[in-house]
C-alpha cells in the first residue's frame, strides 16, 4: 500500500510538473509573439584565414575580443561533425520546437522532485540562447529566459540556421569557438577536411570545454572517456559510417595554438587592413617563392652584418596580372632591434636613380631624346644649386642610355628640363603617388630622386614599363577576387620597350661571376638608386614574367655609407633572380604587341643622324615620326688657308683646302682638355676677316641664371657671367644694357661688379654670334 501510494504521489507531482511546464511553454509562446525578432549572432567579430595562393594557411587571426573564432557555413561542415554533434548534445533536435519538453522534464524532476544530479536539459537551441543573450540558466528564472529566448529563435530561424551558429559560437576549450577555429587549431586543416574520429573528438568537448580540452595533459582522460562513449553510441547508430575501430578515435591528438601558422606576416597584416572581412581569404602569395626570397634575405644579410647591413625588404609581383608572389617587409617580423613589424614596403623612402628610367621614357616619348642623344654631363649652375655625380666628376659628352645606366645626374636635369608640361611631376601625379608635396618644393631633387616614396609605388611605376606604358593597380587577394582592370596608358609601347632595353645594358654588380655566364638574351632590365646620405639602398628590375623590387636601409633612417644601390642592393637582386631561374621556368620577353620601332644608324659622336662627314655609326632605336632627327653638327668641313693654315675668310679667293674637324661646345672641350683628350678642332679664323659670323651655334648663357633674382648691398656685389659657345670660338665679349663690360675665355668666368637694377645681359662670340638674358638685382635687406 505504501509503494502504490508513493508511487501515485510520484506520478501526481510529475503530472503536475508537465502541466506546469505546459502552461509555462503556453505562456512563453505567447510572449515571444510580441518580441521583434533577434540577431541570431552577436559576438565581438570573427577570425580571419588568410591563405596563400595554394590553400595553405598563412594566419588565422584572433577576433576583437581575443578569440579564434572563424565563421565557417553549414554546407562547408562534414555531415559526420553535424551528426556527431547531435548525437552527443540534442539528437531531437530536427523535431522539437527549441525546448525538448522531455529533456526539461526528466532535468526538472532529477532537480527539483528528487534532489539528485543537477541535469540542465538544454537543447543545442537553447544553449545557442544562453550564449546569444548572455543568460544566467543556474536560476529557475534565468532558465525561464533560456526556454523563451529559445522558442523565440526556433521560430525565426530555420534549423540549419540556428545550427549553423551554434556550430559557430560554441566553445572548444580556451579561447577557442566554432568548429571552423576548432578544426585549424587543433588539426591544422578547415572544417570540411575533418575526419570522422577528428569529428566525434570535437563533437564532445562542448559540453566540458575546461575539462576536456584536447591541449589540457591532465584533463586528456576525461576527453578520451567522453568521445569513446560517444563512438560506442555512433556505431550504434550509424552502424554503416563507423570508424574502421575504436583505436581510430583514441589516437586522434591535437596541435598546440603555438604551431598555427605565422607567415609572410606584412602581407596578411595589408589584407586584414583592407577590409573585406571575409572569413576566408586566399592571396596571391605563392608559398614557395616566399620561402625562396626570406631565404635569400637572411641569408645575405648574415653574410654582410659586418656592414652593418642589418634589413632589408623585398617585393615580388606578376606583372602580367599585378599579382603579388612574395611580400618580405622587413628582415624579422618579431625581431624589435629593426622595428621589424614596421612594413617597409609601404614606408616612404627617397628612391635616388631609381626613378630616373621615367625620365627618359617621357623624353622618349616626347620625341626629345633617344637612346644614343648625346647628352652633356659637364659642371652645371642653375640658381643657386651646383649638381654634381655621386662620383664628384664630370664625363663630358654621354649617350643618353650611358647616362641612365651610369645614373650621371646632370643629364638626367638636362632632360627633365626638356620635358613639356605636364612633365615628371605631373607623370608622378598621374601614376598616384602619395603624399606628394608641391612640384616647387623639390626643385631639381625632383630629377635626382629626391621624393618619398614607397616599394610598392615603385614596383607599379616599374610593372608599367613591363606592361607597355600601362599602370595597373596591385594585387594582393584571389579570393574575394580582385581585378587589376584595363589600367591608366602612362606611356607609349614604343617607350617603354627602348627603356626597357637602355635598362637590360645595365651590367650586374662587379664581382658578380655570374654576369659572363648569362647570355645577353636573358640579361635583365635593372636600375638601383642611393637615397641621399646614404639611407636607402635600391634595386628594381624585371625578371622574367616578375617585377623584383630590393630595399635595404634601417628603418629609423639611420645612414650608412655602405647603402649604395649597386654595392648594397645589386647583389640581393641578382641572388634573389638566379634563383628564381632555377626554382621555375621564366617568361624572358615582356608583351607590348606590334610596335612602331626601327633600328637606324647615327653618328657614334653626336648621335645625330649621319651626316656627310661622319665616319663612325651606331645603332639605336627610332620611333618614326616621333624620334628627333637633327642632322649630325658636330663634323663640319672647313675651308683652310692653304698659305696660312687659318680658316679662310668667306668668300676669299686664296687658295684653300676642306679639311674636316669637330665643332665641340667650349664646355666640353674644356672637359677634353683636362682629361688628357685632344680634339681635332677648328683653327681660328684670318685675323683679317673680321667678326663675320659663320654659321654654327650662338652661346649660351649658363651664368647669370635665366629667372634667378640676384641681391646687393650698398657696396654692390659681384655676380659670375660664364657661356658656353661652339667650338670656332674662344672669346666671349660681355655687354650689360649694350655697354662692354669685359671679356673672358669661353666657358671661364667673368665677375661684373652689379647693384641694384634691371638689365640686359649679352654674350657675343668671336664669330659675332650673340646671346641675350635679363638680369634683376635687388637691394639687399642689409641696406
Amino acid at each position: 500500500m505504501m509503494a502504490a501510494s508513493k508511487i501515485a504521489r510520484l506520478v501526481r507531482r510529475l503530472t503536475i510538473s508537465a502541466l506546469l511546464i505546459a502552461s509555462l511553454l503556453g505562456i512563453c509562446w505567447l510572449l515571444i509573439g510580441l518580441w521583434p525578432r533577434p540577431l541570431l549572432v552577436n559576438k565581438s567579430g570573427f577570425s580571419q584565414a588568410i591563405y596563400d595562393r595554394d590553400g595553405h594557411l598563412l594566419r588565422l587571426s584572433l577576433s576583437s575580443d581575443e578569440k579564434y573564432r572563424l565563421w565557417t557555413p553549414l554546407r562547408d561542415m562534414p555531415p559526420a561533425m553535424v551528426d556527431a554533434t547531435l548525437l552527443e548534445e540534442d539528437a531531437w533536435f530536427r523535431w522539437h520546437s527549441g525546448v525538448n519538453p522531455v529533456s526539461l522534464l526528466r532535468a526538472f524532476s532529477s532537480t527539483y522532485i528528487r534532489l539528485g544530479r543537477r541535469i540542465g536539459g538544454s537543447t543545442i537551441t537553447m544553449q545557442l540562447a544562453r550564449q546569444r543573450f548572455g543568460i544566467d540558466s543556474r536560476s529557475p528564472w534565468g532558465k525561464l529566459a533560456q526556454i523563451m529566448r529559445a522558442l523565440q529563435l526556433d521560430r525565426d530561424y530555420t534549423k540549419d540556421q540556428i545550427l549553423e551558429a551554434y556550430l559557430n559560437v560554441v566553445p572548444y576549450g580556451g579561447n577557442i569557438e566554432g568548429v571552423g577555429a576548432a578544426s585549424i587549431v587543433y588539426f591544422g586543416k578547415p572544417a570540411s577536411d575533418l575526419s570522422l574520429p577528428e569529428a566525434l573528438t570535437l563533437a564532445v568537448i562542448p559540453q566540458n570545454p575546461a575539462m576536456r580540452n584536447p591541449l589540457a595533459q591532465p584533463r586528456r582522460t576525461a576527453l578520451a572517456e567522453a568521445r569513446l562513449r560517444l563512438a560506442h553510441q555512433w556505431q550504434y547508430t550509424y552502424p554503416t559510417q563507423s570508424p574502421r575501430g575504436l583505436s581510430d578515435v583514441l589516437n586522434v591528438t591535437a596541435m598546440s595554438r603555438r604551431e598555427l601558422p605565422f607567415l609572410a606576416p606584412q602581407l596578411v597584416d595589408r589584407v586584414l587592413t583592407l577590409g573585406h572581412g571575409e572569413a576566408r581569404t586566399i592571396t596571391t602569395l605563392d608559398g614557395s617563392i616566399q620561402n625562396l626570397v626570406e631565404r635569400q634575405l637572411k641569408t645575405y644579410l648574415e653574410r654582410n652584418r659586418n656592414l652593418g647591413i642589418t634589413n632589408g625588404c623585398v617585393l615580388l609581383l606578376d606583372y602580367r596580372t599585378m599579382q603579388v608572389m612574395a611580400y618580405v617587409g622587413s628582415a624579422g617580423y618579431f625581431n624589435e632591434g629593426i622595428a621589424g613589424q614596421v612594413n617597409g614596403l609601404r614606408g616612404k623612402r627617397s628612391p635616388g636613380s631609381a626613378l630616373k628610367p621615367f625620365i627618359y621614357a617621357l623624353a622618349i616619348d616626347q620625341g626629345l631624346i633617344h637612346p644614343q642623344t648625346m647628352l652633356k654631363d659637364t659642371a652645371l649652375r642653375i640658381a643657386e644649386y651646383d649638381p654634381e655625380n655621386f662620383d664628384r666628376d664630370f664625363l663630358g659628352p654621354i649617350s643618353a642610355i650611358d647616362a641612365l645606366v651610369r645614373s650621371r645626374n646632370v643629364p638626367a636635369i638636362e632632360v627633365a628640363n626638356m620635358l613639356r608640361a605636364p612633365g615628371f611631376y605631373g607623370f608622378l601625379k598621374q601614376a598616384g603617388i602619395q603624399d606628394l608635396r608641391e612640384e616647387s618644393f623639390y626643385g631639381l631633387a625632383l630629377a635626382l630622386g629626391g621624393i618619398e616614396i614607397t616599394m610598392e609605388e615603385m614596383v607599379g611605376l616599374y610593372a608599367t614599363l613591363a606592361n607597355g606604358g600601362v599602370l595597373k593597380p596591385i594585387v594582393t587577394t584571389l579570393d574575394p577576387p580582385v581585378s587589376s582592370g584595363a589600367g591608366v596608358r602612362m606611356l607609349s609601347p614604343e617607350a617603354s620597350y627602348i627603356t626597357l632595353d637602355m635598362l637590360r645594358t645595365n651590367p650586374r654588380p662587379s664581382g658578380d661571376f655570374t654576369y659572363s655566364q648569362t647570355p645577353s638574351q636573358l640579361a635583365i632590365p635593372w636600375k638601383t638608386g642611393t637615397s641621399y646620405g646614404f639611407r636607402d639602398a635600391w634595386s628594381l628590375g624585371i625578371v622574367g614574367q616578375y617585377v623584383l623590387g630590393v630595399w635595404i636601409g634601417n628603418f629609423d633612417g639611420t645612414p650608412n655609407p655602405n647603402f649604395v644601390g649597386r654595392d648594397a642592393a645589386g647583389p640581393l637582386f641578382f641572388e634573389i633572380a638566379d634563383a628564381l631561374r632555377t626554382h621555375g621556368p621564366l617568361d624572358e620577353a615582356t608583351e607590348h604587341g606590334p610596335l612602331n620601332l626601327k633600328r637606324v644608324k647615327v653618328c657614334a659622336l653626336s648621335g645625330q643622324l649621319p651626316g656627310p662627314y661622319c665616319t663612325h655609326f651606331k645603332d639605336t632605336w627610332f620611333i618614326p615620326g616621333k624620334s628627333p632627327i637633327t642632322t649630325c653638327q658636330i663634323h663640319r668641313a672647313v675651308m683652310i688657308d692653304v698659305k696660312t693654315g687659318l680658316r679662310a675668310c668667306p668668300g676669299s679667293t686664296a687658295p684653300a683646302v676642306a679639311e674636316l674637324y669637330e665643332f665641340w661646345p667650349s664646355d666640353l672641350l674644356k672637359l677634353f682638355r683636362n682629361g688628357g683628350l685632344p680634339r681635332r678642332t677648328p683653327p681660328p679664323l684670318d685675323a683679317n676677316c673680321g667678326n663675320v659670323a659663320n654659321g654654327g651655334a650662338a652661346p649660351l648663357i649658363s651664368s647669370p641664371a635665366h629667372g634667378l633674382t640676384y641681391s646687393a648691398d650698398s657696396k654692390g656685389t659681384e655676380i659670375p657671367f660664364i657661356a658656353v659657345t661652339d667650338a670656332d670660338s674662344r672669346r666671349v665679349y660681355w655687354f650689360v644694357d649694350s655697354a662692354s663690360v669685359g671679356t673672358s675665355r669661353s666657358g671661364e668666368t667673368f665677375f661684373w661688379h652689379a647693384h641694384p637694377g634691371n638689365f640686359l645681359i649679352q654674350a657675343v662670340d668671336e664669330q659675332g654670334r650673340a646671346v641675350a638674358e635679363d638680369l634683376t638685382v635687388t637691394a639687399s635687406e642689409a641696406n
